[in-house]
């Protein structure tokens, strides 16, 4: 079984602290959000939960997964790796709730998810009485629904306040240096945009991953009723079920990092392009470079340099981001 996450409570849920907002270790909060409105209503019935949605809902199209009664929930690529073992429609969130409740009661209903929908689109009006306070961060608020579902481990890359609005959810976490022990998929061709792990971790097979059996005895787990939330860390790798009929979440996400800066992924990216097929010695000097001037970086790297002439060692502000991108991609459409 995974380690128990670590619980706090007496949280003010209009004045969240840094010890919170800033942990590098995920957190779970026992009953954050139980005041809402929303989950109130989930607590009466997935039906109170539904009306109060709809009452929310201004005609927006969501992304809805929708998956054959034999994937169990578990949204994932098909067998040739071809493709998924879903397909992607645009719906009414109307729509989406009536088949909830039509197979709310099925032994084996259809795969149904729709996920990271942002609340101001989809649910104007819902943060009005539904909501936490992030003081001078302001994240961005999704909505998560679906019947009994799992999504592989992944990483995101802003932090992430997760709050169980109806069902329940079970989270299983791995750091960030688990990444060689969950076997993650291709990095370019993903079900939802983010490379996730072929380990399925209900039932993991270690003929064929042997390695995720050390992931497995140091992953943390938790789950969550209605009204709990937990905050996971950047880039920690987490896989999600949801394990009831009728399940809805909503999220915060937020980075904290300048908005000039891009997207890390973009520089793992580019250093396959550039630096992955270099004979070893040459990777290993690229490797000693990055080191210097990117992962150890600090006052004393440029300090030789004056201060006028340092450039990209300098601190970026948005105006030197802007002067970067342009030169790389000066490089990249040589």
């Amino acid at each position: 079984m995974p380690t128990p996450v670590r619980e706090i409570t007496g949280i003010d849920p209009a004045a969240l602290p840094d010890e919170l907002l800033q942990s590098t270790e995920p957190v779970v909060v026992r009953g954050l959000v139980r005041h809402w409105p929303a989950v109130q209503a989930a607590l009466a019935s997935g039906a109170a939960v539904s009306q109060l949605l709809r009452r929310c809902w201004r005609d927006a199209t969501v992304n809805a997964w929708i998956g054959a009664p034999e994937i169990e929930g578990r949204f994932f690529y098909d067998a040739q790796f071809s493709g998924f073992n879903f397909h992607a429609e645009r719906l009414p969130l109307g729509s989406v709730l009536d088949a909830l409740a039509r197979h709310h009661a099925d032994p084996r209903p259809p795969s149904l998810y729709v996920g990271s929908t942002t609340i101001d689109t989809c649910l104007p009006g819902f943060r009005d009485d539904n909501d936490l306070g992030f003081g001078k961060l302001q994240p961005l608020m999704s909505l998560w629904l679906g019947n009994r579902t799992r999504i592989a481990a992944h990483q995101d890359l802003p932090a992430n306040l997760a709050c169980v609005v109806a069902g329940r959810r079970r989270f299983t976490l791995f750091e960030p240096g688990e990444v060689g022990n969950l076997y993650i998929g291709p990095l370019d061709f993903t079900p939802a945009g983010q490379p996730v792990s072929l380990v399925d971790i209900t039932a993991p097979d270690l003929d064929r991953f042997p390695r995720y059996a050390d992931a497995a005895r140091r992953a943390r787990g938790a789950e969550l009723a209605p009204g709990d939330a937990i905050l996971i860390p950047s880039l920690w790798w987490h896989h999600v079920e949801a394990t009831t009929p009728f399940n809805a979440l909503v999220n915060y996400w937020w980075r904290d990092t300048p908005e000039h800066m891009d997207a890390p992924v973009a520089a793992l990216l580019h250093t396959i392009l550039c630096v992955r097929e270099l004979p070893p010695e040459q990777r290993r000097a690229w490797q000693q470079l990055f080191e210097h001037y990117v992962f150890a970086a600090d006052a004393s790297t440029a300090a030789h340099i004056p201060e006028h002439a340092r450039g990209v060692l300098k601190p970026l502000d948005a105006e030197a981001s802007r002067r970067l991108r342009a030169q790389l991609l000066q490089k990249l459409n040589r």
